[in-house]
């Protein structure tokens, strides 16, 4: 098992409530399933750049006009996607720590997926039998843990939620669609006197979603000949 893990949060471990959620999640995996490889990436150590013209050209116009001649300044811009996207599709599971932020994710993890979901790196552009223009994935992800944190409570599709939205809409476009939660919310200690039992609550949670990950692991490579 390849896990892909992707850390947008500045803040130091014993101060940091997602990160903590990482902690407990992937301790747990390890435990279970000792062989699985854990690729870090933490976005405040090795941080994206915003997409620039000369990265877009190169990523994108190439994609739609097959007589684009990709420069070396694109090149050089396309470098950060390239290394990016290769531990992408590598892995098996995307895992996604972060805080909420102004009711969705932190601008550095949406500058990470700008880098990452691009044409002719996690996936492809393509017709269909029909002349319909299809994506086709690259990549073998199939499960996304988000590991999350915020200051206040959200209910089930709440309006305000634009963090599961954006990353719910943008991995599945290149065709991921399962995607499961542990967030600690409440963690405002100011208005809510229970945010170290939501914490723990959602702590839980995250070892929860590791065992279930090790069973489903565990289950297909006994199946596999």
């Amino acid at each position: 098992m390849n896990v892909l893990h992707v850390c947008a949060n500045p803040k130091p471990t014993e101060e940091s409530v997602s990160k903590q959620l990482s902690i407990a999640f992937i301790t747990r995996l390890i435990e279970l399933v000792p062989e699985a490889e854990i690729n870090n990436v933490d976005l405040y150590q090795d941080p994206p750049p915003h997409l620039s013209l000369a990265a877009w050209r190169g990523l994108w116009q190439a994609a739609f006009d097959p007589n684009h001649k990709i420069t070396k300044e694109e090149q050089r811009a396309m470098e950060y996607a390239r290394g990016q996207a290769e531990l992408f599709n590598q892995a098996d599971v995307l895992v996604l720590t972060m805080p909420m932020w102004n009711f969705g994710p932190p601008s550095i993890l949406k500058a990470w997926l700008d880098q990452v979901l691009a044409p002719g790196l996690t996936f492809d552009l393509g017709r269909d039998e029909t002349g319909t223009v299809r994506v086709r994935p690259k990549h073998k992800i199939r499960r996304v843990i988000l590991l999350v944190a915020s200051g206040g409570v959200y209910h089930e599709d709440d309006s305000r939620d634009g963090l599961t939205r954006t990353i719910r809409s943008a991995l599945g476009f290149v065709g991921i669609d399962q995607v499961q939660t542990a967030w600690a919310d409440g963690q405002n200690p100011l208005v809510y006197g229970d945010h170290e039992l939501r914490k723990q609550t959602a702590i839980e949670a995250a070892q929860d979603l590791a065992d279930e990950l090790a069973e489903e692991f565990q289950t297909s490579s006994s199946a596999s000949p």
